[in-house]
């Protein structure tokens, strides 16, 4: 159940994001939200690179408090908001694990 409430956060959320509230620019918006799942690239620098229990907010770098503070920061700005919104969301499902 996990895994599908993970993944479905990853990738059915955002496809309903996009195409709800952004009708001009859908594919866009949702090709940014996947494109924001590259921040997962900090997980190649952790040894193990995958662990099961561990809650990657806090973690890795990308996934640092400091670094999420940033992607807030580029909801203030017209031009990055939509960037800021995915780094956000993908934080957030990965913050959902972490309860898990």
């Amino acid at each position: 159940m996990q895994f599908i409430v993970h993944y479905g956060m990853h990738f059915m959320v955002p496809f309903a994001i996009a195409f709800l509230f952004f009708k001009t620019n859908n594919s866009k918006v949702y090709a940014i939200f996947l494109l924001a799942m590259l921040i997962d690239i900090d997980h190649l620098f952790a040894t193990p690179i995958f662990e099961a229990g561990r809650c990657s907010i806090g973690f890795h770098p990308l996934h640092s408090y400091i670094a999420i503070s940033g992607y807030g920061i580029l909801l203030f700005f017209k031009k990055s908001r939509i960037i800021g919104l995915a780094l956000l969301w993908h934080i957030l499902t990965d913050a959902v694990d972490c309860l898990w």
